[in-house]
């Protein structure tokens, strides 16, 4: 059996990890973990509280959400087989008008994101979008956690995804592009990774599995939404069980 205090890159002060299992070993000593998952909830998510919307994460697709959005006088993003309205699709909450409270259904991105905040860590949204805002934003001298989302097998088994290696290495080359020093090697490699694709990004983005799934499926928008590189200022910040702009107060119900 692992040990997981072997994994919890305490001796780093910029960490990286994988999914719940690897947020949940990073936690400890951590003041700040920046959550990752392109394609497609940090990136929807930046381009909803961008927007000026609150956004509620939910961690379940089912009757469940809408049951909690309603609750909260909010709208409902749909699974994008629905192919109408507001959805999990950054295209078409950029296309919304009119709303102010968005639930945000996200099986990973939102587990991840609360259950970090349920360890006591402040949690940020980051996508290719907002990576160097991200890392301008976070304390200096900050213990930062940041954790790629990956995607899943049938099986449920946790499938690293590439474009959120390049995502989480993003945030990290910005911060060290600041003067962080103290990166795990796990870092390292995310940083590296992300700037070994950097010129070629757009490219390769809808040519990676996750981002070829989403043009097969007539979503390419989305894909070349979330390859505008530091497109956004915004910093999406986790207060209590809603996403809004760091700085801001979430709106009343």
């Amino acid at each position: 059996m692992q040990h997981i205090g072997a994994h919890s890159q305490s001796a780093y002060r910029v960490r990286m990890e994988w999914g719940a299992t690897g947020a949940a070993a990073m936690a400890e000593g951590a003041d700040v973990a920046v959550v990752v998952d392109v394609l497609s909830f940090t990136t929807t998510l930046s381009v909803a509280v961008e927007r000026g919307m609150t956004v509620y994460p939910f961690r379940w697709k089912d009757e469940r959400a809408a049951a909690y959005a309603a609750e909260r006088d909010a709208v409902l993003a749909t699974g994008r087989s629905a192919r109408g309205g507001v959805s999990l699709s950054p295209v078409s909450v950029r296309a919304a008008a009119g709303v102010e409270r968005l639930v945000l259904p996200s099986p990973n991105g939102s587990s991840i994101a609360f259950g970090l905040a349920e360890a006591g860590v402040r949690v940020v949204g980051a996508s290719l979008r907002n990576a160097s805002a991200v890392a301008r934003w976070l304390p200096d001298g900050a213990t930062v956690a940041v954790v790629a989302a990956g995607e899943r097998w049938p099986d449920g088994t946790l499938r690293p995804a590439v474009e959120d290696l390049w995502g989480a290495g993003a945030v990290i080359a910005a911060l060290a592009g600041l003067g962080a020093s103290g990166l795990s090697p796990e870092a390292r490699v995310a940083e590296q990774a992300f700037r070994a694709v950097e010129p070629r990004l757009a490219e390769e983005l809808p040519d990676c599995a996750s981002g070829r799934e989403l043009v097969e499926m007539g979503f390419a928008g989305d894909v070349e939404v979330a390859a505008g590189l530091d497109a956004s200022d915004v910093v999406p910040l986790l207060v209590g069980e809603a996403f809004v702009a760091a700085g801001c107060r979430p709106r009343p119900a």
